[in-house]
Parts: C-alpha cells; structure tokens; sequence
C-alpha cells in the first residue's frame, strides 16, 4: 500500500478530519492534503509527526500490519573498530571527527572542498 492511501485511511479510522491533523501536527491542511493525494512525498520527521498525531507506532504508517516490529539482529562490532577497519585507522577516524565537530561552518566547507578536490583529481 502507498503512503498516502495510509495515512488517509488511518485518519479516517479515527473519524478525524485534515483540521484536526494540522491541529495536532502544525502542519497545513493543504499540504495533508497533498500528501494522502500523493502529490509530495513526506520527510521522516513529518512521518513522525503524523504518526504522533494519530497516536500509531511509526512503523504501522508503511504496513498494514498490525504486529509489532521484530527487533533486528546486529552483531556487535569488534571492539574499536568502526566499518571493519583496523584499530589504528578507527582511532584517526574518530579523533578526526571529533576535530570535525568542533570546527565552524567555514573550516568544515573548506576539509570538504580540499576532500573533493583531492576526490577528483587524485591531489590538492
């Protein structure tokens, strides 16, 4: 089932109106309307909003199904390792991000401008 067909049957289940949705969400009626119409595809946090508002768990937006979620299976990483890489290289990563985090909008525009560029074309 798509989305929108969702959401507008959820909604009516409740005999709640696009008013009433956009009372409990903030969000315009014409732009509920657009969504159940499928006309705009909702972001995540409007998806949470909306699922919020109908008092549903956010997972019974994208299935019919009315059993709760099984929880997934993932192994735990090797201690220290992030994506497979060895402790060394992990270690950098995670001290660089943390660098990465403390630098304002104009240093980080210019790590990621020189990435791309050595990306590109092999060297600065």
């Amino acid at each position: 089932m798509v989305i929108s067909e969702r959401l507008k049957r959820l909604r009516e289940a409740q005999n709640l109106s696009q008013g009433d949705i956009q009372e409990r969400t903030g969000l315009f009626r014409c732009y509920l309307s657009r969504l159940e119409n499928g006309r705009t595809v909702p972001s995540i946090e409007t998806l949470e909003k909306l699922a919020r508002a109908l008092e549903v768990p956010l997972h019974q937006l994208f299935t019919d199904d009315e059993a709760p979620v099984k929880k997934l299976h993932v192994p735990k990483e090797l201690p220290g390792s992030i994506w497979g890489l060895d402790q060394k290289t992990t270690r950098q990563l995670r001290l660089f991000a943390k660098q990465f985090a403390r630098m304002d909008g104009k240093q980080r525009w210019l790590i990621l401008r020189a990435a791309a560029k050595i990306n590109k074309e092999g060297h600065l």
